[in-house]
């Protein structure tokens, strides 16, 4: 009986050291492209010398200390695609995050969600969900860390992510 308590208690308590994001179900399904970037990997592109009289730049490089996980899910399956957008809603009131900006345009929809840091424009955590039509890209992104909402732009221009217009608005906002 000891020794089950103790199994027991050994997984509880490491399983916050294994949780997975409720977003990798999406990892490793044809049709979808998926890109992870851990806090080890943007150590090591902080470290990579760039030209620091570019503003962007500048920028860019100072984001990437600051963020501990990125992932990015982009699909044109439609089913895929709704999957998506019903995990990213269930998250977003799971996670307490707050909608930043919401748009439908030309059968695109926006949502940009977030939860705040200290600051009005500091950020924990950044959700990016992109649905578009038929024949464009569904984008799912989550950004994990504590940055500015002002620098992300750099970033998912930098990386060519879909959304970094929307981004653009909110942080002029």
């Amino acid at each position: 009986m000891k020794k089950h308590i103790i199994t027991l208690l050994l997984l509880v308590v490491s399983s916050p050291f294994f949780a997975q994001s409720v977003f990798d179900q999406f990892e490793g399904i044809a049709g979808v492209d998926a890109i992870t970037i851990n806090k080890k990997m943007f150590d090591l592109m902080s470290k990579v010398k760039l030209d620091a009289s570019d503003k962007e730049t500048t920028q860019y490089m100072s984001l990437i200390k600051k963020i501990d996980n990125l992932k990015v899910y982009r699909t044109q399956n439609e089913r895929i695609s709704i999957q998506m957008r019903l995990t990213a809603e269930k998250y977003a009131k799971t996670a307490g995050l707050s909608e930043l900006l919401s748009t439908f345009e030309g059968g695109k929809r926006v949502k940009i969600l977030a939860k705040q840091g200290g600051s009005e424009t500091q950020l924990k955590e950044l959700l990016l969900f992109v649905e578009g039509s038929k024949t464009e890209d569904t984008v799912l992104m989550s950004i994990t860390g504590d940055f500015d909402l002002n620098e992300v732009p750099a970033l998912t221009d930098k990386m060519k992510i879909p959304g970094s217009a929307e981004l653009r608005k909110v942080g002029k906002n």
